[in-house]
């Protein structure tokens, strides 16, 4: 992601996921850097997977309204960017042969035109099966089983100017970030260990807004974009606009490594409490992450992806850009939680038309991806407590690798 689009990520701690609490937001291109050496694409074995795959009851809603729109929304975002010049570049540079951008752009219309004329999540099912080739990247061990997780769009409040409430500033790009030798300024030594360095800091005058709590702006960092109510009862977005260059760190696992807290089972709101409840652990924990993140104002914009295009609540996903096609269509299948009629959460078994629209550094390898909840507190609950094994599949339409470029 350049300076158009926004980086958002997990904030899931698990045990298989070494722990990760945050994935660093990260400078993208639009480039596929991977060799064809090192990327495999194989036929979906789907005879002895579940009937329930590619039924997609979502669309239609289940008792409520569906998400039919959401997902001609999301097509079309994926759709707008295969048009434009980084689409080209990344799909001129991508390794596998068969899968290519006209191959996608024809996969993307003829699946469009089958959500908007099918009429149940059976007819849609029996249309995809019939008309779509199903791949899988296998992971590093040869399995096919894939970990997800997900992320969301936080809503704080916050204040354009600084007060004695509100003291934790998210920064502007600095106009000379470029020319910043390497290597840059840690977290520390940009905002202190307390992250209240302000006029001490080489970034003072940069300042965007300030949030009242200091967790929350660091989670800022690590979503990369946030909606902002501020006190003037208006409200801003924020979004990605740069970061410093450093190696990613789990504050997860240097909380296990530490013995504070335990690895089985760890979730994100288990660190958020415990945060809360040891608030001076924060001067500990949070530089250990030395990567400081720059920010821009959105214009009340929705929430981006690294295709420069808005990712769409539930039906958008993270992946590893260096082995993934950019703005393919795709399928889940796996566990997702929802709230029950007590408001409680429940894991359900799902399969979910997606579209591969963002990245994330710790999103690495065929057995990652990062499912956008959506925005709010909400998403964020459902966010904080997504851990499951699954299968994604990327759907290619059959034949349309043999048919001309679309006009």
């Amino acid at each position: 992601m350049m300076k158009q689009t926004i980086a958002l990520f997990t904030l899931v701690l698990t045990q298989s996921l070494s722990a990760d609490v945050t994935g660093n937001a990260s400078t993208h291109t639009s480039t596929i850097h991977a060799s064809a050496a090192t990327v495999q694409l194989v036929p979906a074995n789907i005879q002895q997977k579940s009937d329930r795959l590619g039924w997609d009851e979502q669309i239609w809603g289940q008792g409520k309204k569906g998400d039919r729109q959401a997902l001609l929304k999301a097509i079309d975002n994926s759709l707008r960017y295969l048009r434009s010049p980084q689409a080209i570049a990344a799909y001129q540079q991508y390794p596998l042969r068969e899968i290519t951008r006209e191959r996608v752009w024809r996969s993307l219309v003829r699946f469009r035109q089958l959500v908007i004329n099918s009429h149940s999540p059976e007819q849609l099912q029996a249309a995809v099966q019939q008309e779509f080739e199903l791949y899988q990247f296998p992971t590093q061990d040869g399995k096919s089983e894939v970990l997800f997780t997900a992320y969301y769009e936080p809503i704080y409040p916050a204040s354009r100017v600084k007060t004695a409430e509100y003291r934790y500033p998210l920064y502007r790009l600095p106009p000379d970030f470029a020319s910043w030798t390497e290597p840059h300024p840690t977290r520390a030594e940009l905002e202190g260990e307390n992250g209240l360095l302000g006029a001490k800091s080489r970034l003072h005058g940069r300042e965007l807004v300030w949030l009242r709590d200091r967790l929350e702006a660091f989670l800022v960092h690590i979503q990369g974009s946030a909606r902002l109510h501020l006190t003037d009862g208006s409200i801003m977005t924020v979004g990605y606009a740069g970061k410093t260059e450093f190696p990613y760190t789990s504050i997860g696992k240097e909380l296990i490594k530490d013995g504070k807290l335990p690895a089985d089972g760890l979730t994100l709101p288990a660190v958020l409490q415990y945060f809360r409840q040891h608030p001076a652990e924060l001067n500990t924990y949070l530089p250990r992450y030395r990567t400081f993140v720059f920010f821009q104002p959105t214009n009340n914009a929705a929430p981006h992806g690294y295709l420069g295009v808005p990712v769409t609540a539930e039906r958008s996903i993270a992946t590893d850009k260096s082995l993934t096609p950019p703005g393919a269509l795709a399928l889940i299948h796996t566990q997702i939680p929802y709230f029950d009629r007590q408001g409680q959460l429940e894991q359900r078994t799902v399969s979910r038309y997606v579209l591969n629209q963002d990245t994330g550094s710790a999103i690495k390898g065929a057995g990652r991806v990062d499912y956008f909840m959506g925005t709010g507190d909400l998403a964020a609950k459902r966010a904080g407590v997504t851990v499951s094994n699954g299968q994604l599949y990327y759907l290619l339409l059959k034949g349309a690798h043999e048919q001309g470029e679309e006009s």
